[in-house]
């Protein structure tokens, strides 16, 4: 198969693709090698930048995905108008958690946060943005937290190698709170936690958590 024949192929599979498409997937579609494949996807990245498209070929998300240039946005979204899909602060910060700490449980996210975080945690289940990836093995079985491939391709990461490290996001200062929404419904729920010694904290999370987490499970 010529160059120009296979990028025009992984063209069109990567305009029909609603997620990003995995390397895997194409080198079954196309019956290539995975040597040619990559070379062919520098090349498109390279002609599409130095074509000044609106458009640029990124990895993303463990595959590849044509995205829109952010330079562009505000067309798009003249366009598109799009309802924003922002998160609030407590989902933010709950989100971070489980992308640093995971695997993690709810016990463990609350503590941090000093607040119940069951409705947040709800939110970001229905987003997709998190998921369950199993039980731990402790009295109670708490649900154990992770994040999803959705996270990766919302925040634009190839994999969570590419996640910030906790010194680099210390530099950049406090956060920003421009363009958070309000706290979604079931957040303002959220009620401060006190602090309980050690063997109480322990004894309180195993209880807490396995009757209101097993409502958060699949449906």
């Amino acid at each position: 198969m010529e160059d120009s024949q296979a990028k025009a192929i992984l063209e069109a599979l990567l305009f029909v693709s609603e997620s990003p498409l995995p390397l895997e997937r194409m080198k079954e579609v196309l019956g290539a090698n995975k040597r040619d494949l990559q070379r062919w996807l520098e090349e498109m990245k390279e002609e599409y930048e130095k074509g000044l498209r609106g458009f640029s070929l990124v990895e993303v998300a463990e595959g590849y995905q044509f995205r829109t240039r952010p330079e562009h946005a505000e067309w798009v979204r003249k366009l598109k108008k799009a309802k924003s899909s922002a998160l609030s602060q407590p989902s933010l910060e709950t989100l971070a958690i489980i992308a640093y700490r995971q695997p993690v449980v709810r016990g463990d996210i609350e503590r941090i946060r000093g607040v119940d975080s069951g409705g947040v945690l709800r939110t970001l289940l229905e987003r997709k943005l998190v998921k369950i990836i199993g039980k731990k093995d402790v009295p109670g079985k708490p649900l154990v937290y992770g994040t999803s491939k959705k996270f990766l391709e919302v925040f634009g990461l190839k994999d969570l190698s590419q996640l910030p490290t906790l010194k680099d996001l210390d530099s950049l200062g406090p956060p920003s709170m421009e363009g958070v929404l309000p706290l979604e419904e079931e957040e303002k729920g959220e009620t401060p936690t006190e602090a309980q010694p050690p063997a109480q904290e322990k004894q309180e999370t195993h209880t807490d958590e396995s009757a209101p987490e097993a409502a958060e499970g699949p449906r």
